[in-house]
C-alpha cells in the first residue's frame, strides 16, 4: 500500500517535504475526520464508521492502514485510537476547528451584508491607486 511519507514525491512536493507529505495525507477523503473522530475516545471499526457518516468499509480499511502506517492511529483492545504522535498532531489541528466555527459565522453573517461592500470598495480604492500611478509615470 502506498501513503504519503516525508521524503519520497507526493501530491505538491516532487521532494517529498514533510508538510506536503502531512497535507497529502490529511487532504485524502476522511483522514483528518478519522483523526478528529479518534481524538475523543477510542472506537471499534463499526463506531467509527459511524462517526464518519457511514463511510464506506472500503474506504475506511484504505484510510486505517494509510493512518497506522504514518504511526498517527493504531489497534488497541478498545478498538483504533491515536497514537502519542496522533495526538501531537491533534493538539495542533483542534484550534482550526475552534476557528473554522468562527470562520463559518463570518461568512454567514458577513458575506451578505458587508464584506461584498468592503470588496468592491478596496479593489474600487486599488484601482483609483494603479491609475492614478499609471497617470503619474506617463
Amino acid at each position: 500500500m502506498s501513503f504519503p511519507v516525508p521524503g519520497k514525491p507526493v501530491r505538491g512536493s516532487k521532494t517529498g517535504k514533510p508538510i506536503m507529505a502531512l497535507f497529502d495525507l490529511l487532504g485524502r477523503t476522511w483522514a483528518l475526520g478519522i483523526v478528529w473522530n479518534l481524538s475523543k475516545t477510542a472506537c471499534t471499526f463499526r463506531e467509527l464508521q459511524s462517526r464518519c457518516e457511514n463511510i464506506s468499509p472500503t474506504l475506511l480499511n484504505t484510510r486505517l492502514k494509510e493512518l497506522k502506517g504514518t504511526l498517527l492511529i493504531e489497534k488497541t483492545l478498545q478498538g483504533y485510537a491515536l497514537t502519542v504522535v496522533g495526538r501531537e498532531l491533534f493538539a495542533l489541528i483542534e484550534p482550526m476547528g475552534q476557528w473554522s466555527m468562527q470562520w463559518a459565522t463570518y461568512l454567514d453573517n458577513d458575506i451578505d451584508d458587508g464584506i461584498k461592500s468592503d470588496i468592491t470598495h478596496v479593489i474600487h480604492d486599488n484601482n483609483l491607486a494603479k491609475n492614478t500611478e499609471e497617470g503619474n509615470n506617463e
